[in-house]
């Protein structure tokens, strides 16, 4: 059972940053792969971006490519999702999911993800 712990959410201004880190911790293995995606009030939920181990492939949700970008901790299974610019339909709720043996394709659709985090709160003020 994989576990994925959430952290760095909270109030920024509108052109600030903010860095969201996510953790997990029990069996991963080489192709395992990590994204976030977000919620905002009465909307769907969205991919943003993802990472895979093993191959280190990245990729981004087009409202967010050049503002956001998703890296690995050296070492660890654990990403951080550095925002930069931020605008307030950045405002959302963000979880943190895991998923194992995903293909590049398959890699922003969140149905192929089995482990999630609790979700950390973001919230952009104009």
């Amino acid at each position: 059972q994989v576990q994925l712990t959430e952290s760095g959410g909270g109030l920024v201004q509108a052109g600030g940053s903010l860095r969201l880190s996510c953790a997990a911790s029990g069996f991963t293995q080489n192709r395992y792969t990590m994204a976030w995606f977000r919620q905002a009030p009465g909307k769907e939920r969205e991919f943003v971006a993802a990472f895979r181990f093993g191959g280190g492939n990245t990729i981004y949700g087009d409202s967010v490519k050049g503002r956001f970008t998703i890296s690995r901790e050296a070492g660890k299974t654990m990403v951080h999702l550095q925002m930069n610019s931020q605008k307030s339909e950045d405002t959302a709720v963000y979880y943190c999911a895991g998923g194992r043996r995903l293909i590049l394709s398959s890699m922003s659709e969140q149905r192929h993800y089995g482990d999630w985090g609790q979700g950390t709160q973001v919230t952009v003020s104009s």
